[in-house]
């Protein structure tokens, strides 16, 4: 199939308006239709037979997650060793004497947190000053479009009691690479994951703070590479393969000006190491509980939830609220590996004892196929895409060994029982 010319047109009316003739041409050409299938498997090493654990309802298409010979996640292996076998006594002392080494007795910034406002990482920058006598200094990478409770919950974040510095990027260059993310790697998110992960240590250059405090180890509260259990936290280096799925942002020095990705890109790697920059877990010193850090958040950064009830594709309604378009990160990672957001709350909630496995089962085979459609249309005009255009992206990144058409419509092959 090749694009349509309606489609060229209203793309380029739009590029041309904002961006000027030549950016235009970049604009549209990276358009891919619905032919362009990936091979998700060998993109992902994901395995061919579909099978679910046997502790929560997690699938092992999961990239990086790995089951054992009883059927069970290495995410279930490590909620049993959270509550039976790591002495969080001896955790917390660990997270004592981090702070006491980087604490500054002048009142200056001596920790960055990362945070939105969001629940997690507002508990983890309250308790920093509040419990742990530390100076915190939040930073924020902005949203692409915040919702109006993202908005209030990063507000109820300051009026806590916490410092922050806002990060936003060039929202015509940030249009353009969430277009192109969402095309070439499934991932509408990618622009703000590069600021995310890379905002935070500016700053901490910029303000000499050799500390920074992130909230959980992914791989291990949900499922991902087992040897990364011991780790305290990622380096500098790690972030190719667990957050930038091995593209960096020098990927895209063809799409864009160096001018254009430096505020996405990393500071001088060189200097940073010289300034010993430490990025800590502190999820591996404090047990990691998201409803309990819910709790917390609600009664100490005035932290709400979603006002609709609960957030599309999921029944959950404290997590991921920041972002207009958080339903399109989630409802592509289900089109890769056909495991949604429902799945991905429900598996923790299951390990955190909060549901049993047969009530998570019920809850992803009721919301975790549904379709994000609140903002679906600001998605659309903020990617300068016609509906047409994002099935076309959308089917070239369906992982058609996970689901088959049937009855006018897609649908799991395999779910989880």
């Amino acid at each position: 199939m090749t694009t349509a010319a309606s489609d060229l047109r209203y793309d380029k009316s739009h590029a041309l308006a904002i961006q000027g003739p030549h950016a235009c041409t970049r604009w549209v050409s990276q358009y891919v239709s619905r032919a362009m299938k990936r091979d998700l498997d060998k993109l992902y090493n994901l395995p061919k037979d579909v099978k679910f654990c046997r502790r929560c309802v997690m699938s092992n298409q999961r990239p990086r997650i790995a089951f054992d010979d009883d059927g069970v996640c290495n995410a279930c292996r490590y909620a049993e060793r959270k509550q039976s076998t790591i002495d969080w006594s001896i955790r917390e002392r660990e997270l004592i004497d981090l702070c006491d080494k980087h604490r500054r007795k002048d009142g200056r910034f001596d920790v960055i947190v990362p945070s939105s406002g969001g629940k997690d990482s507002a508990y983890v920058a309250h308790m920093l000053k509040y419990k742990y006598g530390m100076h915190p200094l939040t930073a924020t990478w902005s949203p692409n479009v915040y919702t109006d409770i993202g908005r209030e919950n990063f507000h109820g974040l300051i009026d806590g009691g916490l410092d922050n510095l806002l990060g936003t990027p060039n929202g015509i260059v940030n249009r353009r690479m969430v277009r192109l993310c969402l095309e070439e790697m499934g991932e509408p998110f990618q622009p703000f994951i590069y600021g995310q992960y890379w905002f935070p240590v500016k700053v901490a250059m910029q303000y000499d703070v050799p500390l920074i405090m992130i909230g959980e180890n992914a791989d291990i509260e949900y499922g991902g590479n087992p040897a990364t259990e011991t780790m305290r936290g990622f380096g500098i280096g790690d972030e190719l393969r667990y957050f930038f799925q091995n593209r960096g942002i020098d990927h895209w020095t063809e799409q864009f000006s160096a001018q254009e990705l430096e505020y996405y890109g990393p500071p001088n790697i060189e200097a940073a190491q010289q300034k010993k920059i430490e990025r800590h877990f502190f999820g591996f010193y404090r047990k990691w509980v998201p409803q309990e850090n819910f709790y917390y958040a609600s009664q100490n950064t005035g932290f709400k939830p979603n006002p609709d009830g609960r957030s599309e594709c999921t029944y959950s309604k404290y997590a991921s609220l920041d972002d207009q378009f958080d339903g399109f990160h989630y409802y592509f990672m289900l089109l890769k590996f056909g495991i949604g957001r429902a799945t991905s709350d429900a598996a923790h909630e299951v390990r955190d004892g909060h549901l049993t496995r047969e009530e998570a089962v019920a809850l992803v085979r009721r919301f975790d196929a549904e379709k994000p459609v609140k903002y679906f249309r600001q998605f659309l005009d903020y990617c300068r895409l016609t509906e047409q255009q994002y099935w076309d992206i959308a089917d070239g990144w369906r992982n058609e060994r996970l689901w088959q058409y049937s009855g006018n419509d897609w649908k799991l092959r395999a779910q989880v029982s």
